[in-house]
Order: structure tokens, then sequence, then C-alpha cells
């Protein structure tokens, strides 16, 4: 009842324009450290006075973005809901090298191909969740949104000679420096040690942010709170070749579970958003599942509601917790921004197919989302004939080695035909009521072992 109650409200109130000035997010946890760390006040007269760029960058090392990913996007999204301008770069040339930060060990060293894959669809995420947020969650009458410009950094490295950029880039950088990041620090002193190849990397995103701050005048780094070393880095390149210049870094935090482990494909756990990878079911269900002691927290950082909202929301939920109202909100909020208006409506009408047993939304699903939803799932292709019977059925699509066990386990209420338990034996497979509309029978044995039958007519 509350989350319904409050679409309009939240849809009208995560619209309105933000404030010029994004540190002001630090009320909702979103930001961790600026650098320099006495750089507030400049920064906050940079926002205010006029629109700034800033920019973020993502290493191709798969072909899809995490959730860990998607708090980089949300702040350039801040941003450029703040009145300036979103640079997302993407490493075409550094996902060659390998970023150390954050790793116990050295990253295998990817294909040019591998390469151009992994391009493609970060970069086609990343244009998505945009459009997505100018389409649901900003109110066009407040103004246009400063166009998001993305970037690949092999278009500016391809045609720079290797003894060049070392006479003309190298000279800038300290070893003192560069040896005593923490992400240098930690690996070295480990068992696997660090390659000269993960020691450049530090010096190549340095450049990346001189080139961006060159060509589009870009003072702003978004990073994790891991890159801050990277971030130090570029600082000190752009302020040794352009002494006049200010260039500031903010980090963000590491969305982490709660037993402390980063969200990350490295960790194995990584939520994508590559539907193909994560539906967005699945990707809805992660969200609902937040735990109570998190989902405030996740509310202040992957949405665009106002802190009074949140603390309304969370005062509700307190009160019906078993609801999981706060945690319907975020996960309607993520999943639009991620998938859309049409990946909402997937995931809800996916679970009220398998949580509420309801035979119409599970005929909705396509072939694809049924798939996904019971990944695992054992597909049989059966002909459509007059007159199979719920244990013709059973048999032909082999749920149990022999007849008898199947008629002993049907009979015992084990068996279910869309979410319902079928238990008569010799009740005839009719259209509409077992073949859904989308062609489909869904069929389970017990609580976990699913069959999808694709009738062929």
């Amino acid at each position: 009842m509350l989350r319904r109650q409050l679409i309009t409200l939240r849809r009208f109130y995560s619209k309105k324009a933000a404030t010029k000035n994004v540190l002001d997010l630090k009320d909702r946890g979103f930001f961790q450290d600026i650098f320099p760390d006495n750089a507030g006040p400049q920064i906050k007269s940079l926002f205010e006075s006029s629109p700034q760029t800033v920019y973020a960058g993502f290493d191709p090392t798969a072909d899809s973005l995490h959730i860990g990913n998607l708090l980089v996007i949300m702040g350039l999204l801040h941003c450029q809901r703040s009145g300036h301008k979103p640079i997302a770069l993407i490493g075409g040339a550094t996902g060659l090298i390998g970023d150390p930060s954050g790793r116990k060990t050295e990253r295998n060293q990817l294909g040019e191909t591998v390469i151009e894959k992994n391009l493609d669809g970060i970069k086609s995420q990343i244009d998505r969740v945009f459009k997505n947020h100018e389409n649901s969650h900003w109110d066009k009458s407040k103004g246009d949104l400063k166009e998001l410009k993305i970037v690949n950094n092999i278009d500016w490295y391809k045609d720079v000679g290797l003894l060049e950029f070392i006479a003309n880039m190298g000279r800038h950088f300290r070893m003192g420096s560069m040896l005593s990041r923490s992400s240098v620090q930690s690996r070295l002193t480990s068992e696997s040690g660090m390659s000269f190849t993960e020691f450049t990397y530090q010096i190549f995103q340095a450049y990346d942010w001189l080139h961006l701050y060159k060509t589009f005048n870009c003072r702003f780094q978004l990073g994790g709170s891991d890159q801050m070393g990277n971030l130090m880095s570029g600082h000190e390149l752009i302020s040794r070749v352009d002494t006049r210049c200010n260039v500031f870094g903010v980090t963000l935090p590491i969305i982490t579970t709660e037993e402390g482990d980063k969200f990350g494909k490295s960790a194995g756990n990584a939520v994508w958003l590559d539907d193909e990878k994560t539906s967005p079911f699945a990707f809805y269900q992660f969200f609902v599942r937040t735990p109570d002691s998190e989902v405030e927290k996740l509310l202040k950082l992957f949405t665009f509601l106002p802190l009074k909202e949140i603390n309304q929301i969370m005062e509700e939920h307190k009160r019906v917790p078993e609801l999981r109202e706060a945690q319907k909100v975020l996960a309607e909020e993520v999943t639009t921004l991620v998938h859309g208006e049409q990946g909402l409506k997937t995931a809800e009408k996916v679970t009220s197919a398998l949580y509420k047993g309801s035979i119409d939304a599970l005929g909705e699903l396509n072939y694809k989302d049924v798939k996904q939803t019971f990944a695992g799932a054992t597909i049989v292709e059966i002909l459509a004939e007059p007159g199979i019977s719920v244990l013709d059925l059973a048999m032909k699509a082999k749920c149990f080695p022999t007849q008898s066990d199947a008629m002993r386990i049907i009979s015992a209420g084990g068996f279910y035909v869309n979410q319902k338990r079928a238990q008569n034996i010799a009740e005839v497979i009719t259209q509409g009521i077992h073949i859904l509309r989308n062609g489909l029978t869904l069929l389970r044995v017990g609580k976990k072992n699913f069959y999808i039958i694709k009738w062929i007519h």
C-alpha cells in the first residue's frame, strides 16, 4: 500500500532539479573523500559559479558493468542533474594494462577482440542508464540536461609514440610518490608482487585526466575510494604541466555486503547491469532482499529521492518491516533506472508468477524471461497432441525415472504445473490452463526441480 501511495510523490520529488554544489550529496553518505582534502570551499565555489565538467572511468575488464560501477554512474548522473557536464571514459587503452587497485593478483591479459566486445557492452549500458534516467527520473520542464559524452582513451594513445610519451610525460612523475600509493605498496609486499605493466597504470590514468582537462576543461574526476592513488597521480601530473590549474578528485564509498565483502566480479558475487547476465527479475529481487540494516543507506545511494522522503519511507517500513516496502521502493527505482519501465514490468510479472502463482503473469513472460528466471531448468520440446494427460506430460518431460514413481509423487502432491499443484494423473492438458499464452508450460517436481516445456504445433 505504502509503495503505491508514494509513486506519484516519488516521481515528483526525484525529478526536481538538484543543488549545483554536488558536494551537498555528502549528506546522503555519497562522497567519501575529496582531494586535496582542504579544497571544499574552492570546489563549492566552482560548482556554484558555472557548469563544470566531471568524468569517471570504466575499464573494459568484462562485457558488462555491475552495481559497484552503478554507484559511479549515479555520481555522474547527480552531476548532470546539478547542471554540470558528465564524461564517461571507457578504457580501450588502459584495459590492456589492468588497474591493480584493490587486487591481490594481476589481471589476466585481454585480447583486443575481447576488449572491443567489452567496450561495446559497457558503452551501451552507460548510454541506456542515462536515457532511462532522462525518461523516468527527470522532469524536462526543469530544463535540458547537459549531454553525456562517452570517450575512449585508445583514441588519444593510438598515435602516440613510446619514446615521445616517456620523454614528455615521464619526467613529471616522481618514483617516491608512485611507490607510496597504497595500491602499489600492498602488491609489492605480496607473494605475487607487481609487474611493470601494472605499475604504469597510474601514469596512463593520470594522462587521461590531463587530456580531458586540455580538451574539455575537465577539472573533476570521480572514482571509488580505491581509486584515490590514481586520482592523486592525475592531480600531480596536471599541476606540474599547468601550474595555474586547479583540479580535484572526489571518491565514492565502495559498496559491500553485510560481511564487508566488495560487490564485484572478482569476488564472484557481481550483480550485472546486462540483462543477459542478471535478468531484470534477479536484479529486482537482489534489492528486494536487501537487509533492513542496509536499505536506508542504499536508498540514499541508489535513488534520487530526497532525504525527507527516504525518512518517511523508513518510518513506515519500521512499523511493518515484514512487508519490505522500503526494499520494494528501492528495487523499483533502481530497476527502472537500469532496465527501464519495461524491465520493471517484466520483473514484477516474474515476481507475481513465481511467488504468487499467477498463471496470467506467467503466460505474459516470453521464453527468454522464463529461461532466465528458472535458470538451470531442463528445457523440453514436446509435440502438442490432443488427449495428453498430466502423467503423460510428466513422463515425456522425463520428470521421473519410472511411471510408478510419477504416479506416486503426483498423487502425493509433489508435482506442479504452472506453479499449481497437479494431483490428478488423468487430467488432460488443455490450452489456456496448462499451456500458457506464450506456448510454454512450467513443471516443477518438489521445491527446486523445474522443467520448461516448449510446445511444438
